[in-house]
């Protein structure tokens, strides 16, 4: 877990959530959470609605009816987020072979949604409130109301920021971010109410305005957020370091890795391929049962689908691993950010072809025909017999930390 859940909401999840803490990252525990999430909300803000309406409607004050209505759209978007972590739990089917976890982001799309409605709404109302003002009737149980709305969602913005953080909930923290802005906007409602009445500035048309700009601006944001992994959005950074290191460090008999490609359809439901580097002279079925010992790894602990690719490498061959190091010095020259993986060498009777791949930063499309002739002149002035074959791969999609090469290299150096 990133954050710890304490007090009154780590109360409800150890008592209703089953197996949370043990593993975080499983999809039925991820599950539990979600609904707990839902349930939680559908009773807070349905509470603050009935109290801001009421209230509302005795004081006249269009802002505050607007904020207790403002609770009524949380209250159905946490139904639609009950609903979702329900129906992402569903197992794959013929329709949809790599499961519904996806629904979770829907969830979060939303919730974008109806804030975006709700603020538009309240743009309108705010601004024929300035139009035509009218007194508000101040109470200190209005305040009172307006206190409890902000403690109440101050806490339940911790609460889902937290348990969104530590399943990794995209739409938690899209809940968690709404209940945020509920606060601000209360408060926002607040201190009008307390302007109008003791400095007797009609302020309740021109901060119902403030509040839905904010609104709305928030919902955009949470809409960008949310729609993210929806069309492709690069893996987490924390998940490719992990999955370099647990494959690097699963046996001593893996060398190195590279073309870590990840594919998301949803929380607890990842796909994954990388190539994993052995020494060629390694028996294949050996090397077959350590690759499928590692892919049954990512499957149990991290609930990752790996598939992973053989390369065979060579760590014998003086040659061929100085050709390497100078290859990827000279590289580096170019741009610190550009690696090379799958190096070969093709040896002729006139001439010899270092065959390997280039992994490309996205803004250095373009420049392959630049690079591809700097590194041919680089290779030529070493030795007149080196041809360059190169192969460029897109970073982003080919995930390739910097750390990755040392142990092979260290390796090289041994041998």
């Amino acid at each position: 877990m990133s954050e710890k859940i304490r007090g009154f909401g780590g109360w409800l999840v150890k008592t209703f959530v089953k197996g949370y803490g043990d593993n975080c990252n499983d999809p039925k525990v991820r599950g539990r959470c979600g609904v707990l999430a839902g349930i939680v909300g559908i009773c807070c803000n349905t509470l603050l609605c009935i109290a801001k309406i009421l209230i509302g409607f005795i004081s006249g004050s269009l802002a505050i009816t607007a904020d207790g209505v403002n609770n009524l759209s949380d209250a159905a978007s946490s139904i639609m987020t009950l609903l979702c972590f329900h129906i992402s739990q569903k197992p794959p089917d013929d329709e949809h072979p790599y499961g519904h976890a996806r629904v979770e982001y829907l969830s979060g799309l939303a919730v974008a949604a109806l804030i975006l409605i709700v603020g538009f709404q309240l743009a309108k109302e705010s601004v024929g409130k300035i139009i035509d003002p009218s007194p508000v009737a101040f109470s200190w149980i209005l305040v009172s109301v307006l206190v409890i709305s902000i403690l109440v969602k101050l806490w339940m913005a911790v609460f889902n920021r937290r348990l969104g953080k530590s399943i990794g909930s995209s739409a938690l923290q899209a809940t968690a971010a709404d209940s945020r802005n509920d606060v601000i906007s209360t408060g926002a409602v607040l201190a009008a109410a307390l302007i109008s009445h003791f400095a007797k500035i009609e302020l309740d048309g021109y901060m119902g305005l403030a509040v839905a700009i904010f609104i709305i601006c928030s919902g955009i944001s949470i809409g960008k957020e949310t729609i993210k992994p929806l069309l492709g959005a690069p893996p987490d950074p924390e998940l490719v370091k992990m999955v370099g290191e647990e494959t690097l460090n699963f046996d001593p008999k893996v060398l190195g890795y590279h073309d870590l490609v990840v594919h998301d359809y949803g929380p607890g439901q990842c796909f994954a391929s990388i190539h994993a580097e052995l020494d060629h002279k390694l028996d294949p079925l050996e090397a077959h049962e350590l690759l499928d010992n590692i892919e049954k790894m990512f499957r149990e602990k991290h609930h990752i689908h790996m598939v992973i690719h053989y390369d065979p490498i060579v760590t014998d061959d003086a040659e061929l691993n100085h050709m390497k190091e100078f290859v990827s010095q000279k590289l580096l020259t170019i741009d610190e950010r550009l690696q090379i993986h799958d190096f070969r060498m093709v040896r002729g009777s006139e001439h010899t072809n270092l065959i390997f791949d280039i992994v490309l930063p996205h803004d250095m499309h373009g420049q392959e025909k630049a690079i591809t002739n700097k590194i041919n002149q680089m290779v030529q002035q070493e030795n007149m017999r080196y041809y360059t074959v190169i192969t460029f791969d897109y970073a982003g999609v080919n995930q390739l930390p910097q750390t990755h090469s040392a142990k092979t290299k260290k390796i090289n150096r041994q041998k």
